[in-house]
């Protein structure tokens, strides 16, 4: 027995090894499948919802999306180009800031807030813009007030309104939404009301994937 003993051990380990690889894959899988998520049905257009591009549009882009996140980021330009760009498209970008992001929240906030005086893009833009230097602040509420300023806002009502809690309750309902819908990392992206795999969110991916939906027509609308 004592002679076959290593053989045993060797068999037991590798045994062990490929059923722990086996529980691993699967756990990948898993983890992978729940980022991903399920087809949503058209959202009822409200007052806070921020949309760039024609409201008959054939194909809708609709991100989650936290300011701080430099995948967002680099998607932001490329996006504004692509609507201008492809005829009957619109994007539409709902606020979901991830709490690893210290500063993601305070962004959204002086999103809104400069919303609520008609330049929610301008400084949706600059935020992405200027993300390397404002995500790195101890202190964002100074550089917010300037970008405010800097865009035209009426920088006493933005102070206000950005720790009010009408901004606050706009944030919370994109996320509240968000996180019905399954979303977990951003950008998450629907073209069509579809969720993009999380390898296909890129430039050229996205581009094809509305010019395919171009081609498909506009969905039916889900009752």
């Amino acid at each position: 027995m004592k002679r076959y003993l290593p053989f045993l051990i060797v068999a037991l380990v590798a045994v062990l090894t490929a059923t722990g690889g086996t529980l691993l894959y699967r756990a990948k899988r898993q983890t992978l499948a729940a980022v991903i998520p399920k087809d949503r049905p058209p959202a009822e257009e409200g007052d806070g919802e921020h949309t760039l591009g024609p409201a008959d549009a054939i194909v809708t882009l609709e991100e989650y999306g936290d300011f701080q996140c430099p995948p967002c980021g680099a998607l932001s330009e490329p996006l504004n180009q692509m609507v201008h760009e492809v005829p009957k498209m619109r994007i539409i970008f709902r606020h979901f800031p991830l709490v690893m992001h210290r500063n993601a929240h305070d962004a959204a906030m002086a999103a809104e807030a400069a919303g609520l005086q008609g330049h929610f893009w301008q400084m949706h833009d600059l935020l992405y813009r200027e993300q390397s230097v404002w995500s790195k602040a101890l202190d964002v509420r100074e550089l917010f007030e300037g970008y405010a300023a800097s865009i035209k806002c009426n920088v006493a009502r933005f102070k206000r309104d950005v720790i009010s809690d009408e901004v606050s309750a706009r944030v919370q309902a994109d996320q509240d939404e968000g996180t019905k819908l399954g979303v977990k990392n951003t950008p998450t992206i629907f073209v069509n009301y579809k969720p993009m795999p999380p390898g296909s969110l890129n430039p050229t991916d996205l581009r094809a994937a509305v010019n395919e939906a171009m081609k498909a027509g506009k969905p039916p609308a889900i009752k």
